[in-house]
C-alpha cells in the first residue's frame, strides 16, 4: 500500500522482550491477510488492503502505529494490533492505550442506527426491509455481503453498545440489550442513503424474523458492519443455497462480471417463493422446489449438487454454497471428495440448523465476540482473496 493514509494513532507498551512479541504478532497476522515488510529504522510494516500498522521494538518497549483512510478502519486496525500484542505478551485485555486520531470515540465507528423507510413482502415468506442511514459506501462492496443487526427488545427501551476507554466494544447487560443476528445486505445505494435486507419469515420466529414481520416505517434498529466473506475471482461459478442464501446469490448474480459463467441452484418451497433476479451474468439459474417438506428436511439441494457432472477442470471454478447444516455437510463432503476442490476454491457454509432458534440460539456473549471481531474480518479482505474459511451460522 503506497497511498497516503490521513488518520494515525500511536501507542507504547512496556515489555521485557519486545522483539519476541513483535515477531510472534507479525507471523500470526499473516494468517489475517497482512503483508509483512520492513520499514525505516527497523520498523516492521503490517500492511492490509485498506490500512496499515507498524511495530517497532525498542530496548524495553514496543511502539505501535496505526494508519487508515477513515475512522472505522483506524479503529479496526488499532483493535487488531492491540489485541494481538496483548495476547502474545500475556497482558490483560485493555492494557494498551492509544493516542492520536479516533482516540476519544464513545461509539463504535462500524455501528450505526438505521431507520425503516419501507417494508413489503417479496414472496409469501420473504419480507424486504429498506433501512436508511448515513455513510453506507463501505456496504456497497461485493466482498463484504453481510452485517449484524442489533434487534431491540419488544416493548422496551433499547441499549446500544459503546466503546470503553481502550476502544473495545462494551455490550449492555440490562433488559434493553439487543438480540444480534447476521444478515445479507441485499442491495445498497450509498448516495441515496439506504440498504435492503431480506428476511425469511417462518412459523417459529426468532428475534430477526419476528421483528421483520411487524417492522414499519420509523422503526429503529442497530447495525454493525460490513463483514463476512464472498466469492473469489473466477471464470466459472457454482452458486447454491436455500432461501436463506437467496439474498446473497441474487446480489452476486447482479454484481459479478458480465462474462461470469456457471450455474446457480436455489431451493425454495414452491414456484410462489421464486423471485425475479436481475441476472447480469451468463450464469444460469435453476430453481429447486422441495414441495410440502419443511425447510431443512429435504435433500433436493444436496441431490442436485451431487447430480452435477464432475468438471474436467476446476482451476477456473469457484464454488459458493450456503444452506441448512445437514445439507451443508453432505455437499461439502461430496465436492471435496469427488471434485477434489481445494480449500481456496470454495466457500461452503451452514447458514442455519434445523431445530435451533434462528442462528443457533446465539448467546449475547458469543455474539459480542463475533461483532467485536468484525474489524478483523474487514481487515481480512485481502485474505479472503486467497483462501476460503467457513463462516458462522446464520439467522433465518
Amino acid at each position: 500500500m503506497n497511498r497516503a493514509l490521513p488518520l494515525a494513532a500511536r501507542a507504547r507498551v512496556l515489555l521485557r522482550d519486545p522483539q519476541a512479541v513483535l515477531s510472534k504478532v507479525a507471523v500470526h497476522l499473516v494468517e489475517h491477510g497482512a503483508r509483512i515488510g520492513e520499514g525505516q529504522g527497523g520498523m516492521t510494516l503490517i500492511d492490509f488492503e485498506f490500512c496499515r500498522g507498524t511495530l517497532h521494538a525498542e530496548r524495553d518497549s514496543l511502539v505501535l502505529q496505526a494508519e487508515a483512510p477513515d475512522t472505522a478502519f483506524l479503529h479496526e486496525i488499532k483493535v487488531e494490533l492491540a489485541e494481538h500484542v496483548e495476547e502474545f505478551a500475556c497482558l490483560p485485555a485493555g492494557s494498551i492505550t492509544w493516542e492520536g486520531d479516533a482516540s476519544d470515540l464513545d461509539a463504535p465507528p462500524n455501528f450505526r442506527l438505521m431507520t425503516v423507510v419501507d417494508a413489503f413482502h417479496m414472496t409469501p415468506h420473504m419480507r424486504r426491509i429498506r433501512l436508511s442511514g448515513e455513510a453506507l459506501t463501505r456496504f456497497a462492496s461485493r466482498r463484504n455481503l453481510h452485517c449484524k443487526l442489533l434487534i431491540p427488545p419488544r416493548g422496551g427501551t433499547p441499549e446500544w453498545p459503546f466503546l470503553d476507554q481502550n476502544g473495545r466494544f462494551v455490550w449492555p447487560s440490562g433488559p434493553g440489550r439487543p438480540a444480534v443476528r447476521k444478515y445479507t445486505i441485499r442491495a445498497v445505494d450509498p448516495d441515496a442513503g439506504w440498504l435492503d435486507i431480506d428476511f425469511v419469515l417462518h412459523d417459529h420466529a426468532g428475534p430477526g424474523s419476528a421483528w421483520a414481520a411487524t417492522a414499519r416505517p420509523g422503526d429503529v434498529i442497530g447495525l454493525v458492519g460490513p463483514g463476512g466473506r464472498s466469492v473469489l475471482p473466477a471464470a466459472r461459478y457454482l452458486l447454491a443455497g436455500d432461501e436463506t442464501a437467496l439474498p446473497s446469490i441474487a446480489r452476486l448474480l447482479e454484481t459479478l462480471p458480465a462474462q461470469s459463467r456457471g450455474l446457480a441452484l436455489i431451493e425454495v418451497a414452491d414456484a410462489g417463493e421464486e423471485q425475479a433476479i436481475d441476472n447480469r451474468t451468463a450464469i444460469d439459474i435453476r430453481w429447486l422446489h422441495r414441495g410440502a417438506a419443511p425447510a431443512g428436511t429435504s435433500a433436493v439441494l444436496a441431490n442436485a449438487v451431487k447430480a452435477l457432472p464432475q468438471p474436467d477442470e476446476v482451476d477456473d471454478l469457484f464454488v459458493w454454497i450456503a444452506c441448512e447444516f445437514a445439507a451443508f455437510k453432505a455437499i461439502r463432503v461430496h465436492l471435496r471428495r469427488e471434485w477434489g476442490l481445494a480449500k481456496e476454491a470454495h466457500l461452503i457454509t451452514s447458514y442455519w440448523r434445523r431445530g435451533w432458534l434462528e442462528d443457533g440460539a446465539e448467546t449475547l456473549a458469543s455474539a459480542s465476540a463475533l461483532v467485536a471481531s468484525i474489524g478483523r474480518k474487514v481487515l481480512g479482505v485481502a485474505q479472503a482473496r486467497r483462501k476460503s474459511i467457513m463462516g458462522p451460522s446464520r439467522a433465518r
